[in-house]
């Protein structure tokens, strides 16, 4: 992988991280289009590593929440017989909702590592995660802020972000529409969906860390993946800004169509050329 193709790669991620049209499947999708050959091993720590970079973004921005709901929970626990505060009881949310994809993620390992080198998955499911928007913005009620969020919503939704694992599926876009589908608010569900990737992160980079620990050729990844992790975290940043302030104002639909439309165009081409 070359720094330019790092560079690249850094800008896909940071879009598409939070952007719900698919980080993973873009990063398959890519260097297919270009024709990039690429290493399978090298790509998949690269696109696992890569996400420390819009990990950083998401610390950055929200560093207040993270810190006030940190700080809430570690009380709680040193108090245990006072009342939960508002804030401790979103950290035990998000800490509960990503329980199920941590599991899974574990489990799939292997399965993920085989899909995220087919376009053809990739494209499918896309198609998947744009008629999963699609119907989140028609059925959902809307009605639930962020404290009226409940144990259950938070396992529905955390049990959606296991499909997120395989490539052409947004996570981003199936834990927001999760959310849209249990009545709550589409920014609300945006937030909480940046606020549980942080765990989820932390604990896909420690994994990918030791496997490139293991990796013969490890030295030679550093470079490339210091300029995606820059990239992707400036992007990133940007990115998620830009997605709240739009999710306040308009609907799910022109990601839906966007992932529909991608999709199905990738399976007539694959299909074509097959």
């Amino acid at each position: 992988m070359t720094l330019f193709q790092a560079f690249v790669l850094g800008v896909v991620q940071g879009l598409t991280e939070f952007i719900p049209v698919s980080s993973s499947g873009h990063l398959v999708l890519v260097p297919w289009l270009l024709k990039w050959d690429l290493e399978p091993q090298a790509a998949f720590m690269f696109d696992v590593l890569v996400q420390w970079g819009t990990l950083l973004a998401v610390i950055v921005y929200f560093w207040k929440d993270l810190k006030v709901i940190t700080t809430a929970a570690i009380f709680s626990l040193r108090n245990r017989d006072q009342p939960l505060s508002s804030d401790a009881r979103l950290a035990w949310l998000v800490a509960l909702s990503t329980i199920p994809a941590l599991f899974a993620g574990l489990l799939l390992k292997s399965l993920v590592e085989d899909a995220i080198n087919s376009p053809r998955v990739v494209f499918i499911f896309l198609l998947i995660t744009g008629a999963l928007l699609f119907f989140a913005e028609k059925l959902g009620r809307r009605f639930k802020s962020m404290t009226n969020i409940s144990n259950a919503d938070a396992i529905w939704i955390g049990v959606f972000q296991i499909f997120s694992l395989f490539p052409g599926v947004s996570r981003s876009g199936v834990t927001i529409s999760a959310g849209i589908f249990r009545g709550i608010k589409r920014d609300t569900a945006a937030r909480f969906s940046f606020l549980m990737v942080v765990p989820i992160m932390i604990a896909a980079g420690i994994i990918a860390l030791i496997d490139l620990a293991t990796t013969p050729d490890a030295l030679s990844l550093i470079g490339t993946l210091i300029i995606g992790f820059i990239v992707a975290a400036i992007v990133g940043y940007i990115s998620i800004h830009w997605l709240l302030k739009f999710l306040s104002e308009r609907s799910l639909y022109y990601f839906s169509g966007y992932c529909l439309f991608i999709g199905l165009m990738g399976i007539l081409a694959v299909g074509l050329n097959a």
